[in-house]
């Protein structure tokens, strides 16, 4: 994308006088992507900070071990966090700036599409806590938001496509028939990556302008996360299944629960065949049994939007309007899966 992103970013960082510039990067970011962003921004002095990669990782024991190396480094108030890498490191990145002396200012430069797309943007920052997805963390900014689709050149086919979960889910939430989901699948998953991530990103940040700190309409940005995100921690709980990605477990929330739409609400069941039909291009399919399904459910008690012990989903109308706060029987939530393996 445009050269004049690094450009801005040079005169921030000169413009307000940061004490020292730090570079969170992960394994894979700082073998494939740390060189190409030093070319592009030609920041030259700055002090490095590595950890392992992965969601596994996304936990209390590595922020302990960046604040450590912050705090070895000498790092203080005044000292910036530039965050290089996917969802998980600009998480991270961003709980740990937020937290290190009460708060330093950090920038995220997103590696991968779901990051460009989606996590990277919004002010969400957190962690994992017992393999629950995203239990502890803080609202709060980056100063900036570095969009360079050079590095999805660095990633695996199936690491792209990771990504396209999210922009199905935009694709869901907003009014504009051009950006729509039938819209969406008519694009090229990559010549058209540029226009998509412009246009999905500003769905969600649109979104997150009107209620920042998901206090109400902000909500409808967990849509198909209630499952996914439940199904997601299962896969690091469970021995008998694989450890799924976040964009792997959040298209099957969004499938199951636009299905659970369709039943509660009348939303259109071909729109959710087709969501099906297309996904499976792209992401495998997975078998769980009763058991899984049992204690998926029983994770769903842990999900952020709940409230007084009840479960609150975010569903669909048959206008394709999202609502919030709804309630989903049991029986339901098994007819979604019954769906889905069908």
């Amino acid at each position: 994308m445009k050269n004049d992103q690094y450009s801005l970013l040079k005169e921030k960082i000169k413009s307000n006088d940061f004490s020292s510039v730090f570079l969170l990067l992960d394994e894979n970011t700082d073998k494939y992507c740390l060189e190409i962003f030093i070319n592009k921004s030609e920041i030259n002095n700055y002090k490095k900070i590595v950890i392992k990669s992965g969601e596994e990782n996304k936990n209390i024991d590595t922020c302990i071990n960046i604040w450590k190396e912050l705090n070895s480094q000498k790092a203080d108030r005044k000292s910036i966090i530039i965050n290089l890498g996917g969802g998980v490191l600009t998480d991270i990145g961003g709980f740990v700036a937020s937290t290190y002396l009460r708060g330093i200012e950090f920038i995220n430069v997103p590696t991968t599409l779901l990051g460009m797309v989606d996590a990277a943007h919004g002010g969400k920052t957190g962690i994992d806590f017992l393999s629950l997805k995203n239990q502890i963390g803080v609202f709060n900014m980056p100063i900036g938001v570095i969009l360079d689709t050079v590095y999805l050149k660095t990633l695996s086919k199936e690491e792209y496509l990771n990504g396209y979960a999210e922009i199905f889910k935009h694709s869901f939430l907003t009014d504009s028939s051009d950006l729509s989901f039938n819209s969406l699948i008519k694009l090229d998953f990559y010549n058209d990556v540029d226009f998509i991530i412009n246009k999905y990103s500003d769905i969600k940040n649109q979104i997150v302008k009107v209620d920042k700190y998901e206090s109400n309409s902000r909500k409808v940005l967990n849509l198909g996360h209630t499952i996914g995100h439940a199904l997601e921690s299962y896969s690091y709980l469970s021995n008998s299944l694989d450890k799924l990605k976040h964009g792997e477990a959040i298209i099957i929330g969004l499938i199951t629960e636009l299905y659970i739409s369709n039943k509660l609400n009348d939303f259109s069941l071909d729109t959710v065949d087709k969501l099906k039909e297309v996904s499976l291009n792209y992401f495998s399919k997975i078998s769980l049994t009763d058991n899984d399904l049992k204690s998926i459910y029983d994770l769903m008690i842990f999900d952020k939007k709940n409230d007084k012990g009840s479960v609150n989903f975010v569903l669909l109308d048959k206008a394709g309007k999202p609502m919030i706060d709804q309630k989903v029987d049991y029986d339901i939530f098994i007819e979604a899966f019954a769906y889905y393996n069908n």
